[in-house]
């Protein structure tokens, strides 16, 4: 007797898993978004191409026009806005530098690391996140101008926010998930010092914690406003600064003044397109984690 072949059947996909598939309607909405989005930017450009006269015509021109560069050189020429930009890219710079650096570090050593007092201690540190930045401008300002003469200075721009607490709190809150025990156990049993820990384990794990904190405290340090106005002045200005002196005038010049918002937003720009991949894989991971 003769037995057929048993034919296998094609195993049903749970909903569990099917993969997830857009339809129409999920991409026009992601259009509409990204229109949406990208259409200040757009508008600025086409502000910035005009004269100020054209600006107020109804229906608005939407197409940019053929005044850009006679409106870069002028808002180049009456806010000095090359001093503003070296200014701004090494304050920005540095200080995206520095907060990374000991955010990483602290976040680190609250994660991974016992001593007395650690919960006290950043107790402490995220209670500071909760203090307006307002209430210390006063002492703030005093200690920079009288006691260490920086006012006007970069470096009272720098100093003050080498460090944060939100950065401390946020590398913290990833580094205790993304290096497991083990794994520093591991490395100290093969004779690793907590300093080869912190640089041959930790910094290759932290690495897109490193990048999302990077481009936020690049893009805060750029558009600070307050503590500039207060410390600095318009002949060492920041980009801010620089914004605010093209919008002083008794009439309101809108191209001039977008023209200036529209060369302040580059450096952003450009850093998320440099970061952008680092930045992505920063979310993803902490989305998957969560």
């Amino acid at each position: 007797m003769t037995t057929l072949p048993l034919v296998k059947r094609p195993r049903r996909r749970s909903g569990r898993d099917r993969q997830l598939s857009a339809g129409k309607g999920v991409y026009v909405a992601l259009a509409v978004v990204v229109a949406l989005s990208v259409f200040p930017l757009y508008w600025t450009l086409v502000a910035a191409s005009r004269d100020n006269a054209s600006l107020s015509q109804v229906p608005p021109a939407l197409l940019p026009g053929s005044h850009l560069f006679t409106n870069l050189r002028r808002a180049f020429d009456q806010a000095d806005m090359q001093l503003a930009l070296v200014n701004s890219l090494i304050v920005a710079g540095t200080v995206t530098v520095c907060v990374v650096l000991t955010s990483t570090l602290a976040g680190f050593a609250f994660a991974k690391l016992r001593f007395p007092g650690r919960g006290p201690l950043l107790g402490s540190v995220v209670a500071t996140m909760m203090v307006p930045t307002q209430l210390g401008i006063i002492p703030l300002y005093i200690m920079m101008a009288n006691w260490l003469h920086w006012a006007n200075h970069l470096q009272a721009l720098i100093v003050p926010a080498a460090a944060n607490a939100f950065g401390v709190f946020f590398m913290r809150q990833y580094l205790v998930t993304a290096i497991p025990d083990e794994l520093l156990d591991a490395g100290r049993m093969d004779g690793c010092t907590t300093r080869g820990l912190y640089w041959h384990i930790a910094l290759p794990a932290a690495r897109p914690a490193m990048a999302v904190l990077g481009m936020l405290t690049f893009m805060a340090s750029w558009n600070d406003f307050y503590w500039p106005k207060v410390v600095m002045t318009q002949q060492n200005p920041t980009v801010q600064l620089s914004l605010s002196e093209l919008a002083s005038g008794y009439i309101q010049d809108y191209s001039l003044v977008l023209t200036g918002a529209l060369v302040s937003s580059l450096p952003i720009i450009a850093v998320f397109l440099l970061m952008g991949r680092h930045i992505l894989d920063g979310i993803m991971q902490g989305a998957m984690k969560g």
